[in-house]
């Protein structure tokens, strides 16, 4: 399931109804309201902002996750098995049936007592291995379970990698290696719950020889290559 333009339509009304619920300091309350009406500047003018709150703002994150977690205990409570990030979720069912009268009778609390708009495109019925999440996708081996990482995510992720070692980027080689340890550590970490040993023992082929053609044109001439092969220990 998704929430169609989350950040730009929470009724804020409702979020402080749910807020004064824990937070009894009237003055933090306040704080929250001017934060939610503060406005926006869109180019060059100034926007009232009656609903939403700030995507990107420091507290909307807070703000948000206060807002659905009364549809995580609502889930909790109807003994749905699931799990949200943010806006985006999935609800695990035991058949088809069973997973088309869940989101039908989910839809009146989260537009009627929450007051969001359900997305109709990107909320259906799927089997589990048709669906993409965060980057990861499913299969099942074995008759087990498991999760790997979405193709689009693996093109991004070289796309970004070619990028970094692209011969016609400029920096020097201690840059560029900084760069892509930064990039690699956090992508790997990410995607830690994956199965991805393989596709990433291909990857590392395909990146070193990237990385010994960016070596290979900086030496230029025959000399300088034949000495640094020599070097390294390679058989000429």
């Amino acid at each position: 399931m998704d929430l169609e333009k989350f950040f730009d339509m929470v009724c804020q009304s409702k979020l402080i109804e749910i807020l004064l619920r824990t937070i009894k300091d009237g003055r933090v309350i306040a704080l929250i309201h001017k934060y939610l009406n503060a406005g926006v500047i869109n180019e060059g003018k100034y926007e009232e902002t009656k609903v939403g709150m700030p995507q990107g703002g420091n507290l909307s994150p807070l703000l948000s996750n206060s807002m659905l977690n009364e549809l995580d205990k609502e889930l909790e409570h109807r003994g749905h098995r699931f799990v949200r990030y943010v806006e985006d979720w999935m609800i695990f069912c035991k058949s088809k049936r069973s997973a088309e009268r869940t989101l039908r009778n989910n839809l009146p609390f989260i537009e009627g007592k929450l007051k969001l708009k359900v997305n109709r495109n990107k909320s259906k019925v799927e089997h589990i291995t048709k669906v993409k999440y965060l980057g990861y996708s499913f299969y099942i081996t074995k008759g087990e379970y498991r999760v790997r990482v979405y193709q689009k995510s693996i093109d991004k992720m070289k796309s970004e990698l070619k990028r970094l070692t692209s011969r016609s980027n400029g920096g020097s080689n201690a840059v560029r290696k900084s760069k892509l340890n930064k990039f690699i550590a956090g992508w790997i970490n990410y995607f830690s719950m994956a199965d991805m040993k393989s596709m990433l023992e291909c990857m590392d082929e395909w990146l070193r020889r990237r990385v010994r053609q960016i070596y290979w044109k900086q030496w230029k001439k025959v000399r300088t290559r034949y000495k640094r092969i020599k070097k390294f220990g390679i058989p000429l």
